[in-house]
C-alpha cells in the first residue's frame, strides 16, 4: 500500500445538502438492497497489554555488524493501544519500514485558527487529547459490501463516529466524550491541503459528520476545537473494513443484551445484528454490526448507538488486559498489519515508533479510571437532530480543558482552577452586560444590566457597557469566546464575588459577556447564598452524559421493543 496517498476515497465537489439528505435516516443500515444507514464506526483500538515476551534475540550474522544491529533489536508496537512487534536487527528494521508504509497520513488541523498550547500541571506534565474518527467511506469493494447505501458509493465520506479521548496529565485517568453524528453546529473555515480548496466558515448549523468532507479529518479536528476549546494532539481515523480487520485480529469481545435482538425491521432497515439474550463474544463483521446498530437498541437513536459503542470499547480493553499476553509472534504480526493498514493518522503520529510511545502512555491508565461519556444534548427545533445542551455540554468540555477527571475521584474536593492566562488590566477589559433576570413568576428586573455595568465601572472596569439584548437564565455567568480571554472573564467574576466556575466558554459571544441571572436580581454584591460549589452541576452533567466506567463488566444493552425474537 502507498504510504500517504490514500484518503479514504474522499471525493471532491463539496458537501451534501444542508437538509441532511444523503446521510439521514432515509439511508438505512444494510437492507436487502444494500441500502444502509450511513453510520460510521468507531476506531477500535487494541489494548496495550504487552509483557515484552517474544522470540529470542539472534547473535552474530551480517546484520549485527551494521550500525543499527549493534545498537538493538527493534521492538515496536503498531496499534492504537500498543501491539508488540519483534524481529532481528535487519529483518526487524525492514518490517518496521513496511509497517510505516502501511500508515496513511493527513494534516492535523485544517482550520484557520492554531490551537493553544497545553497547560502543564504542578509537576510539569501535560494532558494528551486524541480524536478518534469513524469514517463511513464506501470507496472499496469491502467497504461497499459492509456499508450498504449504494447511492453513496464512491462519494465523499462522513465522520459518523467522533470520540475525544483525553489522557490526564499525570496519566492516572482517561475520559472519553462522544459527539452524536447528527449534532448541529457551526463549522470553521478549512483549507484542503491537497487541492487548496477553501471551505468558508458556515453561518448556518450543519451536521457535525459533514466536517470530514471539508478537506479531510483535519477539519473535523478544527470543528471540535471551535466548539470545545480543547487542544487536540492527534487523530486516528478508521473505516468499515478497518474495523472488521482489527476486530478479527484482536479476537472475540464479550457484549451483552437484555433480550434476544435482531436489528432488522419489516422494511429491511437495520444493521442485521442478531444476538441471543445475555453475553456473546463477537468479532469481525458481527462486531461492526454491533457498533453500527441503532434500530434495536434502547430508543433506536444515535444516542443509544453511542452507548453501545462505549460498552464495546470498555469490554475490549478489559478483555485484552485480562487475556492477551502478546507472546505469539505470528499473532503480533497479524495485529500490526491490521492496525497499520486500518488507520489514517495525523502527520505528527506518522511512524510505528510514535504509535508505540502513545501506547505506552495509554497503558499507564487502569480500566477502573476510564470513563466513557456522550456529549449532553437536546433535540433540535425540528426534533430530527440534536444540539449541545446549554450549560452541561460546556461544563463537560471545561472539565476536560481543566484536566478534571470525569469519574469524580478527584473532582469533588477540587476547587475551580484560576486561569494561567494572565488577565489584562481591568480598565482594558471590554465587558458587555446583559439582563438575564427574567422568570415566569417575576418577569425581568428592570434596568439590571445598566446597574451592574455601573458597579463594574466603579471597580475599575471602565469599558463595561449595558447590552440591550436580554438573555434569561437561572444563574449569573461570565461568558468568554476563546481560552485567551478566560483570565479576563475570571477577573470580572472575582471582582463581583462570583465563583470562578461562573466563567464559562461560549462560541455564542464575541467578547467577555456578563449575563446577570435570576439569582441576582438586586444589589451590587452577588449573594453569598448563590455562590455555591459547582459539584452539583458536574453531577448533573455526568448523569446526562451517561458516564460509563471501564470496569463495569455488568453493563448490558437494553433492547428496543419490536426488535426481539423468540425461539
Amino acid at each position: 500500500m502507498g504510504q500517504n496517498t490514500v484518503r479514504g476515497a474522499r471525493t471532491r465537489g463539496g458537501v451534501r445538502a444542508a437538509d441532511g439528505r444523503g446521510w439521514d435516516d432515509s439511508l438505512h443500515e444494510g437492507g436487502p438492497e444494500g441500502a444502509g444507514d450511513r453510520d460510521g464506526t468507531p476506531p477500535t483500538p487494541a489494548n496495550q497489554t504487552s509483557d515484552g515476551t517474544g522470540p529470542p534475540r539472534r547473535r552474530g550474522g551480517p546484520h549485527r555488524r551494521g550500525r543499527r544491529g549493534k545498537r538493538r533489536v527493534l521492538r515496536w508496537v503498531a496499534s492504537v493501544l500498543s501491539l508488540l512487534i519483534l524481529g532481528t536487527a535487519g529483518a526487524g528494521y525492514l518490517y518496521y519500514r513496511h509497517l510505516n508504509g502501511n500508515l496513511k497520513k493527513e494534516e492535523l488541523n485544517l482550520g484557520d485558527k492554531p490551537m493553544v498550547d497545553h497547560k502543564v500541571n504542578a509537576a510539569g506534565q501535560t494532558p494528551l487529547n486524541i480524536l478518534l474518527i469513524g469514517s463511513d467511506a464506501r470507496n472499496s469493494d469491502a467497504n461497499k459490501r459492509l456499508g450498504g447505501a449504494k447511492k453513496t458509493f464512491d462519494g465523499p465520506p462522513l465522520a459518523d463516529v467522533q470520540m475525544l479521548l483525553h489522557v490526564s496529565a499525570d496519566r492516572s485517568n482517561i475520559s472519553v466524550i462522544s459527539m452524536p453524528r447528527d449534532t448541529l453546529l457551526k463549522m470553521p473555515k478549512c483549507t484542503d491541503p491537497e487541492t487548496g480548496e477553501v471551505y468558508p466558515a458556515t453561518t448556518n448549523l450543519r451536521m457535525t459528520n459533514a466536517s470530514l468532507q471539508r478537506g479531510g479529518p483535519g477539519c473535523t479536528v478544527a470543528t471540535w476545537y471551535q466548539l470545545t476549546g480543547i487542544t487536540i494532539d492527534h487523530f486516528m481515523m478508521i473505516d468499515f473494513s478497518g474495523v472488521v480487520s482489527m476486530a478479527d485480529a484482536i479476537g472475540g469481545v464479550p457484549v451483552c443484551v437484555t433480550d434476544n435482538v435482531r436489528s432488522r425491521n419489516s422494511k429491511g432497515e437495520g444493521s442485521g445484528l442478531e444476538l441471543e439474550k445475555g453475553e456473546t463474544y463477537i468479532k469481525g463483521e458481527q462486531a461492526l454490526q454491533w457498533l453500527r446498530t441503532r434500530y434495536g437498541f434502547e430508543d433506536g437513536t444515535d444516542l443509544a448507538r453511542t452507548h453501545a459503542q462505549h460498552m464495546y470499547m470498555n469490554s475490549m480493553v478489559r478483555e485484552l488486559k485480562k487475556n492477551t499476553k502478546l507472546s505469539d509472534p505470528n499473532k503480533l504480526r497479524k495485529l500490526a498489519e491490521a492496525a497499520t493498514r486500518a488507520l489514517t493518522v495525523d502527520d505528527r503520529l506518522d511512524t510505528v515508533k510514535k504509535l508505540y510511545d502513545l501506547g505506552e502512555e495509554l497503558k499507564k491508565v487502569p480500566t477502573a479510571r476510564i470513563t466513557m461519556t456522550t456529549m449532553p444534548s437536546v433535540p433540535s427545533a425540528d426534533n430530527n437532530r440534536v444540539l449541545p445542551k446549554p450549560g452541561e455540554a460546556e461544563l463537560l468540555f471545561k472539565m476536560v480543558r481543566e484536566d478534571t477527571p470525569l469519574d469524580g475521584k478527584a473532582s469533588k474536593k477540587q476547587k475551580p482552577k484560576a486561569s494561567k492566562d494572565p488577565a489584562a488590566p481591568d480598565a482594558e477589559i471590554g465587558v458587555m452586560v446583559r439582563n438575564g433576570t427574567y422568570t415566569d413568576a417575576l418577569g425581568a428586573a428592570t434596568g439590571r444590566a445598566t446597574e451592574v455595568a455601573d458597579v463594574l465601572a466603579e471597580k475599575g472596569f471602565t469599558q463595561a457597557k449595558a447590552d440591550p439584548q436580554r438573555d434569561p437564565q437561572e444563574r449569573t455567568t461570565v461568558y468568554f469566546p476563546s481560552v485567551d480571554l478566560e483570565g479576563d472573564a475570571q477577573a470580572v467574576a472575582k471582582s463581583l464575588g462570583l465563583p470562578l466556575s461562573s466563567a464559562k466558554r461560549s462560541t455564542d459571544v464575541s467578547g467577555v459577556t456578563l449575563v446577570v441571572g435570576a439569582d441576582w436580581r438586586t444589589g451590587s454584591t452577588y449573594p453569598k447564598s448563590a455562590a455555591k460549589d459547582d459539584d452539583k452541576d458536574k453531577d448533573e452533567a455526568l448523569k446526562s452524559a451517561r458516564a460509563l466506567n471501564g470496569d463495569d463488566a455488568n453493563a448490558c444493552m437494553e433492547v428496543q421493543p419490536g426488535f426481539t425474537w423468540s425461539d
